[in-house]
């Protein structure tokens, strides 16, 4: 049930658009074009810098709350992004590059720190545009089975979409939050088959009967 109705969403590809900020999505072009007028080499760096700094964010409490701390004074965020770079650097402690700190520079002093995450998913979309990369990311209420994350690696292979990406990267991110399900996110598309997102069409029905 669950494939089928999948199949026909991709197959129509009449998809809803993610809501992604318009704001992050701008700094996440500045700093892909910023990186790639260096070098390929350049653009795969801050990729693994930018992507550090993601995980280490959603791994350290402190961090997470700092960056979603608008009110922070200047010598606050200055010493924040000093311990983020310092966590990103790792064991191999390698310098985080001037393009990284210049767009985290900006992005404190425009009070933007809370957009990281969207900033960073964004680059990650370029830059995998520009390999020719397609990275699907299926949000489950719980991690999926085998067999149907087999069955739906064999759908998303028939789409157009995939057929024209170079590699097709799926991965599954579980969120309690959908209660059954999945969302289904690639590229700047959305399908959503999720439970939640019955509810909630349902629930607005019956507010608007009421």
């Amino acid at each position: 049930m669950l494939c089928s109705s999948f199949r026909s969403a991709t197959a129509s590809l009449g998809l809803g658009r993610r809501a992604a900020s318009t704001i992050a999505q701008k700094y996440s072009k500045a700093v892909y074009s910023a990186a790639l007028s260096k070098s390929p080499q350049t653009l795969t760096k801050v990729q693994s810098e930018l992507n550090a700094i993601s995980n280490v964010i959603k791994e350290v409490p402190d961090l997470k709350a700092f960056i979603s701390n608008p009110t922070l004074s200047a010598k606050d965020r200055t010493a924040g992004l000093a311990v983020i770079y310092s966590r990103a650097e790792g064991s191999k402690k390698e310098p985080v590059s001037d393009i990284t700190k210049n767009l985290f520079g900006v992005l404190s002093e425009n009070g933007r720190l809370v957009e990281t995450q969207g900033v960073i998913e964004g680059f990650n979309e370029l830059v995998a545009k520009y390999k020719g990369e397609l990275e699907v990311v299926v949000t489950s209420a719980a991690p999926l089975p085998r067999d149907l994350s087999s069955r739906l690696e064999s759908i998303l292979k028939q789409s157009q979409t995939a057929q024209q990406a170079k590699s097709l990267k799926i991965s599954n991110k579980v969120n309690p939050s959908v209660l059954g399900g999945i969302v289904v996110d690639f590229g700047d598309k959305s399908i959503d088959l999720s439970v939640s997102s019955r509810v909630n069409k349902l629930n607005n029905v019956l507010q608007q009967s009421v």
